[in-house]
């Protein structure tokens, strides 16, 4: 009897404690706070940094590059798990690898990836007071382990990514990059500036999409689900500040959020702060609205002159390119009602095929084909009218049905679902008139590169390797979670009654393509800068001449030059007032080869096993030997000078093309602009030295199958689960790139006739 009483006792200890354990799972008991990790790698040794210097010094001087700039590389764009999406997807059901702390960026970037510099810009809207002090103190300890400020191995910038997403055209500004010059207390803003809007109310309510009971389902894991939640409610926790009041007099322990650029940069100015504002991700589809364009962000309150740089590739895709199809035609912009476009030579809009997809199910069932025709057209105007959510009206939808829907099929690299009208070459043509006609407001870049990576990977462009780690492509590890996570569902051969306002009320990463975009990731782009030596200011002073070019990955060496008639070289990145023919000059040369695996100073600055875990067994390993260019393109662009200029007349790319014999030298060419004069139009131009193909990432996409005609018939993506093999790097020949910044060359005559600037 004793027993019985013991063992009821024993389970009744058992069943409570359970219970309790339960309870404290479900209220997040067990959630630990996150560090920045330990910087385990001291700096290079001082030749490896001269041998860098001495490579590249023989290059340009053997191009007759005489007294050259350094040119440095580095990642402006980095995430760790301070990020909500990076922790996300470093979940074990996403294969994710754990924690990604900042330390880890810091080593990357030292020993892995081997660039100059690089900058730390986890998302403001997922910071608080904690991991902000937190970010200042590690990319601090980072710069102290550089060595000599006036000669350091890697220069670390403080930044964050402010990341405005709007439901719709009219306001949708997009994602900006903030990056401070200096790393004392008043040199850096006081916290983070999060986006006010969609992104941040996603995030901030993000642990309500974490189900708790996952911890529970891989129980062997659950601390890292704990730990997410944990960081969410972080989050959470720190109060919205009073959006009335400037940074300066706001109170430490706060949230503060910007409404559109001009706030932000109102915000940064009341600090006195020295900065980049640097777009990046423009014509990213998977959170861009259709139909938005560049036009709004030239209105002189949003503060244009402030971003000086953009991003124009990054591990999500090429932003560069210009192209006159759209995704949805907007019939009446207040009220934002729009139309589906046909397809045309080079494109499928998404809503046309999917009025396709209904259509082949309706037949499937057997109805009538006036029938399954009206459905498609009802189908096709009910996506145009959802936003970057069109396609949820699909039930049961596989990325296969598709094809490349929405795709730009011609540009290289190509962001997923690109969105032209907020190109890079969209915005260097379009022009603001608030000012006047003789006056007008007009975006100035220079072009720059990134990863985008979050795992802490700065600069992962270094060789084609390792997909799942060095790309943004999430790997749900099996179908039994990817069934829990995306339930199957009926496959209807009706839309779905999803309309506008359910899908605004409802905003989070369930309304993005999680599965074709992964075939368009990529391990990303660099940003060089020809600098004047390796300090911090000489990096910072040559970003802020826009003396910068960006390449697709690779370390192609370029310089592109004005020749006056006095013989004095403008470089890249300048603005000249120019009455003469133009003269320019290109040098390039293509990157090293890589050897496999790691050089001795790798293994001699990192513990093994953070090396292995790290670089994945291989790093910057450069040979001797460098990649060919096969040739040079020049870009021409002439900016509106009257208002609603048709902007597809204004933009010659290729305005030239130049073959290079390249002897694995490198190769210079010069060139001349004859009709300048006589246009009377301020005009840039930029060029892109185009390296020879070589196996990359993602280089064909969605890997479409294509008929006769070149249409596609089916794809075969690059799945970011287990359908694709995580051995399996989809790698296909691409070749990349290096884009010189624009030099911009104002007109000293404008044309008498302006009134035959409107073409029809």
């Amino acid at each position: 009897m004793r027993a019985l009483k013991t063992l009821g006792l024993l389970l009744l200890i058992i069943v409570i404690g359970g219970a309790l354990y339960l309870y404290g799972a479900k209220e997040n008991w067990y959630g630990q706070h996150r560090t920045p990790g330990v910087i385990a790698g001291p700096s290079l040794p001082d030749s490896v940094i001269t041998a860098r210097q001495d490579a590249q010094y023989q290059a340009a001087t053997t191009l007759g590059q005489n007294a050259p700039k350094q040119i440095m590389f580095g990642d402006l764009h980095v995430h760790t798990t301070y990020s909500t999406d990076a922790f996300l997807w470093s979940l074990p059901i996403y294969g994710g690898e754990g924690a990604h702390p900042l330390a880890d960026a810091c080593d990357f970037a030292r020993y892995c990836s081997a660039i100059d510099f690089w900058s730390i810009n986890d998302h403001a809207e997922a910071s608080t007071p904690a991991r902000w002090a937190e970010t200042k103190d590690s990319i601090r300890q980072c710069n102290a382990r550089a060595g000599d400020p006036a000669n350091p191995d890697v220069v670390a910038f403080m930044g964050f990514e402010w990341s405005q997403v709007g439901r719709t055209p009219l306001d949708h500004y997009g994602h900006k990059n903030v990056i401070f010059k200096g790393l004392d207390d008043d040199e850096i803003s006081l916290r983070p500036i999060a986006a006010a809007g969609a992104a941040s109310e996603t995030i901030r309510k993000s642990a309500a999409q974490m189900d708790w009971r996952i911890s529970l389902a891989d129980f062997k894991n659950r601390q890292s689900y704990y730990d997410f939640r944990r960081f969410a409610a972080e989050i959470r926790d720190v109060p919205d500040c009073d959006t009335d009041v400037l940074s300066p007099d706001l109170p430490q322990n706060c949230y503060e959020l910007a409404a559109d650029p001009g706030d932000l940069v109102t915000r940064l100015n009341a600090q006195k702060l020295d900065y980049l504002l640097i777009p990046h991700g423009t014509t990213w589809g998977f959170y861009t609205p259709p139909g938005t364009t560049f036009d709004k962000q030239l209105d002189p309150k949003m503060h244009p002159e402030k971003q000086t740089l953009i991003e124009i590739m990054s591990g999500h895709g090429n932003s560069e390119e210009y192209r006159p199809w759209r995704a949805i035609e907007i019939t009446d912009m207040e009220s934002l009602t729009a139309v589906c476009p046909a397809p045309s030579d080079n494109y499928l809009p998404g809503c046309w095929q999917a009025g396709e997809i209904i259509k082949t199910r309706c037949l499937d069932a057997q109805e009538d084909a006036d029938t399954c025709d009206a459905r498609a057209a009802k189908t096709r105007t009910q996506y145009a009218n959802l936003g970057v959510a069109g396609h949820t009206i699909i039930s049961g939808e596989e990325a296969s049905e598709w094809l490349d829907a929405g795709q730009c099929k011609d540009c290289f690299l190509p962001a997923f679902n690109a969105r032209p009208g907020v190109s890079a070459q969209y915005g260097l043509a379009i022009s603001n008139f608030d000012n006047g006609v003789d006056n007008p407001t007009r975006f100035n870049w220079g072009f720059v590169a990134a990863s985008d990576n979050h795992r802490a990977r700065p600069g992962t462009g270094y060789k084609a390797y390792e997909r799942l780690k060095n790309t943004e492509s999430a790997h749900i590890i099996n179908e039994k979670w990817r069934k829990q996570l995306f339930p199957d569902v009926e496959k209807l051969a009706t839309p779905l009654p999803v309309t506008r306002e359910n899908v605004w009320n409802n905003a989070g990463f369930h309304l993005l393509e999680l599965e074709r975009q992964a075939s368009f990731f990529t391990t990303g782009g660099l940003t060089a800068v020809h600098a004047n030596g390796r300090a911090r200011t000489a990096v910072w002073n040559a970003m802020e001449r826009r003396e910068t070019y960006a390449t697709s990955g690779p370390r192609i060496l370029l310089w592109f030059d004005l020749l006056d008639a006095k013989g004095v070289a403008h470089p890249m990145g300048s603005q000249v007032d120019m009455d003469q023919t133009p003269h320019f000059q290109v040098r390039a040369a293509g990157a090293f080869k890589q050897k496999p695996g790691c050089p001795d100073f790798a293994s001699q600055g990192l513990p093994e096993q953070r090396l292995g875990k790290l670089c994945r067994g291989e790093c910057y390993n450069p040979s001797s030997e460098r990649q060919k260019i096969v040739r040079i393109e020049v870009v021409k662009i002439t900016p509106q000078m009257m208002q609603n200029e048709p902007v597809e007349t204004l933009i010659t790319d290729n305005w030239k093309s130049f073959p290079c014999d390249d002897q694995g030298q490198g190769c210079t060419i010069e060139f001349e602009d004859p009709d300048y004069l006589q246009s009377g139009r301020d005009t840039l131009y930029y060029v892109r030295a185009i390296q020879e193909a070589t196996p990359t990432i993602n280089g064909a996409n969605l890997r479409c199958i294509f008929d006769e005609n070149g249409q596609c018939i089916a794809v075969n993506p690059c799945y970011g689960d287990y359908r694709t093999p995580a051995s399996d790097n989809c790698l296909a020949n691409v070749e990349n790139r290096a884009w010189s910044s624009p030099i911009v060359l104002n007109a000293m005559a404008k044309p008498l006739d302006t009134a035959s600037l409107v073409r029809d």
